[in-house]
């Protein structure tokens, strides 16, 4: 029989990889997950790479823009208030100026996509701006055509929010810095999500998804979102109380959240009941 573990809260989306999103009342998840999440991002032009808030020396200031979905387009917030579109012929060379190195919009994945993720215990100890090893991984292993780290869709229920928050010397953490594409109201203790791993999980009349791995951290939870100021304790509590070996192979890591891959596509609504089958 299935188990209800709750109603989806809040559905997410981040068109450019590593900018701060927009919540939508319902969307259409594909294979690939939700329609126009991270649909694009930027290249490093001089590394090739994609260029990821992970490594946040380099990239952090990525997280003072915003970034919508407007039809085709990605409508590009910045911190003074200015717009750019993707479609813009001077795109490039705006965010190339603000962030301070030559970046190249896109929407197209490169052959063999990657991007560097600098080791969350060493930006722990060292501070954002400090050089710290980092580890180049593959983008999109499970979304091709998309710039997602992994996965096509990421959740994270509220009960592992409120453990990290009640574990925090702020009382609480926001689910905005874990970038989930949704937020399941859940009861009872945190870090549920790691048994839900290899289950599917229904969400609404029509979407059925399939847990994939527990969702490793990274630096990214710490750091200034917006307005949301520096939080170090938001990685720090899983690293505590929740390191898990997301998959066979990648060692213990800081984990909250779910990664996910679609069994069946469909509408997901705020407010659809979620069922674990």
């Amino acid at each position: 029989m299935p188990e209800p573990l709750g109603t989806l809260e809040s559905l997410w989306r981040y068109p450019v990889k590593s900018m701060l999103g927009e919540e939508t009342p319902e969307a259409d998840v594909a294979g690939q997950g939700i329609d126009g999440d991270r649909r694009w991002a930027l290249i490093d032009r001089a590394t090739g790479r994609v260029a990821s808030a992970k490594n946040p020396r380099l990239w952090r200031s990525l997280l003072t823009m915003s970034a919508a979905a407007d039809g085709t387009a990605a409508r590009i917030v910045l911190p003074g208030g200015e717009v750019v579109r993707s479609t813009d012929t001077g795109a490039d060379a705006v965010l190339s100026r603000l962030l301070g190195r030559p970046v190249a919009l896109t929407d197209v994945p490169p052959e063999g996509a990657t991007l560097e993720r600098a080791v969350p215990d060493e930006v722990l100890a060292a501070g954002v701006t400090a050089e710290v090893a980092v580890e180049e991984g593959a983008v999109g292993a499970a979304a091709p055509g998309r710039f997602v780290d992994f996965a096509p869709v990421h959740l994270i229920g509220t009960a592992t929010l409120d453990a990290i928050g009640a574990a925090s010397p702020r009382g609480r953490v926001e689910a905005a810095r874990y970038r989930p594409n949704l937020i399941v109201r859940t009861a009872g203790p945190g870090y549920q999500e790691n048994g839900w791993v290899g289950r599917d999980l229904a969400v609404g009349d029509e979407v059925v998804l399939r847990g994939m791995a527990p969702t490793p951290r990274c630096a990214i939870p710490t750091l200034e979102h917006g307005d949301l100021p520096r939080d170090t304790a938001a990685l720090r509590v899983p690293a505590r109380d929740n390191r898990v070996e997301p998959l066979p192979g990648f060692g213990e890591r800081p984990c909250a959240g779910l990664y996910a891959q679609v069994v069946r596509t469909g509408r997901v609504r705020r407010g659809d009941t979620v069922r674990l089958l």
